[in-house]
């Protein structure tokens, strides 16, 4: 089984391919983004123009698989017709890794949201089983995500705590958003460097940075629709002391701005990539080789 780490961990910045950014991609220069990052959901099996645009696109960069549905912390059957299409993908277009939300989507169906799992030893149990058995299809390791979540129902241990006993036991690899940090620290009342201090990341092989929406002074919701605001780019700063300059993903869902203002957020993730290697050359210089 592949370990499911990308081998080279030299700066490495990309963007979310949507279908309302696609005439956008067409302009893209090689040396704008490096790699771009999909829902296999959303592609698999698609043709006509769309599914000409892609394979396009995917000719150019490399593709990045962030899923949707797999319902990984649910206990509905996991949907090995799903898990077959994912890897044949995978295997079609060379895509370096695949990463999943540590939550669960749905119950004898989907509930088109990205719902919280109990913080409970039974539910690490649960969901670390269901991984090895995704890994088993697919040929390799998975990571997950540490998601945004806005209540925490049967809570018996702290979210990090959770997170690494699922991923100890599992033995799968952590894909870090920074983001999410900061929105749960404003919504759950933590110091978003303590928690990301506590995680497991010498797991850690892949980041998402993102925006997100100020509901209210101690409500922030996760939406993929806003610009990166200075806390989190601070976050990522902070990401990079301690895992290096990681294979870092822009997320822009909807709201979309001109490519141009897309691209000088994804130069800065380059930026903060490079501060990084040269603040430690000497902690870092083998990951990059």
């Amino acid at each position: 089984m592949s370990d499911g780490k990308i081998e080279n961990r030299r700066q490495l910045a990309g963007l979310g391919l949507r279908r309302g950014l696609m005439p956008a991609f067409k302009q893209l220069t090689p040396t704008d983004i490096d790699f771009v990052e999909v829902a296999p959901e959303n592609w698999i099996g698609i043709g006509g123009r769309y599914g000409r645009s892609f394979r396009d696109i995917a000719e150019r960069y490399p593709v990045y698989l962030h899923g949707l549905s797999l319902n990984i912390g649910g206990f509905s059957p996991l949907d090995n017709n799903l898990l077959t299409a994912i890897r044949q993908f995978m295997d079609e277009f060379d895509c370096p890794l695949y990463s999943e939300h540590l939550t669960y989507c749905g119950d004898e169906g989907q509930l088109y949201d990205l719902l919280p799992i109990p913080f409970t030893e039974e539910a690490v149990h649960h969901v670390a089983e269901r991984v090895k058995r995704v890994q088993d299809v697919l040929g390799r390791r998975i990571l997950l995500e540490n998601a945004s979540y806005y209540a925490a129902p049967a809570q018996q241990m702290s979210e990090s705590e959770f997170i690494n006993a699922v991923l100890a036991e599992a033995d799968c690899e952590l894909l870090l958003d920074v983001n999410n940090i900061y929105v749960n620290s404003i919504n759950h009342s933590y110091d978003p460097y303590e928690f990301l201090h506590s995680l497991p990341l010498e797991r850690a092989s892949y980041i998402h940075i993102a925006g997100h929406y100020d509901e209210a002074e101690d409500l922030r919701v996760d939406t993929h629709g806003a610009d990166v605001i200075d806390p989190v780019w601070a976050l990522l700063d902070a990401a990079y002391e301690h895992c290096g300059p990681l294979p870092t993903l822009l997320e822009r869902d909807f709201n979309f701005p001109p490519m141009t203002e897309l691209l000088l957020e994804v130069q800065r993730i380059k930026r903060a990539q490079q501060a990084c290697l040269q603040a430690t050359p000497a902690q870092f210089s083998a990951a990059i080789r």
